[in-house]
């Protein structure tokens, strides 16, 4: 399967429902809970895409351009962005849609990097 193909094939997408359980005190979705669910989707992508034992080793500029209010729903798109010899890149981008309406918007981008893991738990190439 040629590297396009792959990453095209690894791309996860979740959807979820802003629930009262996840959401901070102004009522928008909590930060924490978004970067748990955007690592859980980041990971699926990465395992999809190398089908290897995959760790989630850095984020980088996760960007909370717009809150997320309670009684949305959402979607994860988590998509590979670079790869190396070791390890790759997933971006995740979390889109925001009003349940009555059309109106979907892009509110979170965020850079998780993994690594590739053999059986004793030491870097292998990724693909």
């Amino acid at each position: 399967m040629s590297l396009e193909n792959r990453v095209n094939a690894s791309e996860t997408r979740i959807f979820k429902a802003v629930f009262p359980n996840t959401t901070n005190h102004y009522d928008t979705l909590f930060g924490g809970t978004a970067l748990h669910m955007m690592d859980e989707a980041s990971f699926i992508c990465a395992t999809r895409f190398s089908r290897k034992k995959m760790v989630t080793i850095s984020t980088d500029a996760i960007d909370f351009t717009k809150p997320i209010p309670e009684g949305t729903i959402i979607e994860l798109i988590a998509r590979i962005d670079k790869v190396g010899n070791t390890s790759c890149v997933v971006r995740v981008d979390i889109f925001k849609e009003d349940m009555y309406s059309d109106d979907r918007e892009l509110a979170v981008t965020g850079f998780f990097k993994f690594v590739a893991l053999d059986d004793n738990k030491k870097p292998t190439p990724i693909l």
